[in-house]
């Protein structure tokens, strides 16, 4: 699904902002060095401690969401900036402003979608709070598990996206499982997404991280659990159908025994008989709802890649 590359592309930095005013005039300051065409924009979520000003005064275009929450932030950022390749940054300085070329790299020629800077190959000591990184880890697993992908950094905040990955990617998290989305939403379009080691520092001096760790932690938790839900169902209710099957099979193992080794063939256990009648019942009820339910996914993103493409059809002279 990789963009065929583009002369001269308009490019845009977009950065989500809280409470940076420690960090923010450097992050717009280093990245009009870096990209002096690209046009800068700074996400004010409703700061209070001088954010934006300090952002406008640095030379970014400063748009406020009032809606709080990194994945409201997203989902304006995608909603308000139109250009060919767009550049995603949090605001508190840890990321280097000069990997952009980097990232930029595979999107100029044409070889991804979505390019990813991670973090946990290169870091500082104090980069990552207790159980982030095992975290991190555990969730990448599960992801690579059910799209067999090869995610290594699922909360990296420091991305590029061509603008068809912009268009295509619809934003329904509102707060810091967005960045669970982003990867989530592009591995089911099949999107080529790249990741490149990047490296990441600690946050400076009056800088603050808002990410809570347990409850931003379920969020994250919920969000896979819903993805798997809704995007493979197959795979999601296949799963409970073996288990209800193996219950099944275990509970009616039981009465089976009593038949075949009562002499008058009589079952004694009849509630175990009953209860794993149902078990099995509801196991194939879950598979057949799984393949209806993966059948319709297929047929919505069938429907969906046919309007992208008769969107981007060219109307005849």
């Amino acid at each position: 699904m990789a963009e065929e590359p583009k002369q001269n592309p308009d490019i845009a930095v977009v950065i989500p902002c809280y409470q940076e005013a420690a960090a923010i005039g450097k992050v717009v300051a280093d990245f009009r060095r870096e990209l002096p065409a690209a046009k800068i924009y700074v996400f004010d979520n409703n700061c209070t401690d001088g954010t934006p000003d300090i952002a406008a005064k640095a030379g970014a275009i400063v748009i406020r969401e009032k809606r709080q929450g990194k994945g409201f932030v997203v989902a304006s950022m995608f909603d308000f900036v139109d250009a060919d390749m767009l550049v995603m940054v949090d605001g508190d300085d840890t990321y280097e402003a000069g990997f952009v070329h980097e990232l930029l790299k595979p999107i100029l020629r044409g070889d991804a979608d979505m390019t990813v800077a991670t973090r946990l190959t290169s870091h500082e000591d104090k980069s990552f709070r207790p159980l982030h990184v095992v975290g991190n880890q555990a969730v990448c697993g599960i992801i690579n598990w059910m799209f067999h992908a090869q995610v290594s950094d699922i909360f990296s905040g420091y991305r590029v996206f061509t603008r068809a990955a912009v268009r295509q990617i619809p934003i329904t998290a509102r707060g810091f499982d967005v960045e669970t989305e982003l990867t989530l939403q592009a591995l089911y379009r099949g999107m080529v997404i790249q990741e490149m080691p990047a490296p990441y520092r600690a946050r400076g001096a009056g800088s603050f991280s808002k990410l809570n760790t347990f409850s931003d932690g379920f969020r994250v938790l919920l969000k896979l659990f819903l993805i798997l839900k809704s995007y493979k169902p197959l795979t999601f209710f296949g799963g409970i159908s073996l288990v209800l099957l193996a219950l099944g099979l275990l509970v009616g193992s039981l009465p089976v025994y009593d038949y075949l080794t009562d002499p008058n063939h009589f079952v004694h256990r009849v509630p175990s008989a009953i209860l794993a009648a149902a078990l099995v019942m509801l196991s194939f009820f879950s598979l057949g709802l799984g393949l209806i339910l993966n059948s319709i996914n297929l047929r919505l993103l069938e429907l969906e890649k046919l309007l992208i493409k008769g969107g981007n059809r060219r109307p005849e002279n």
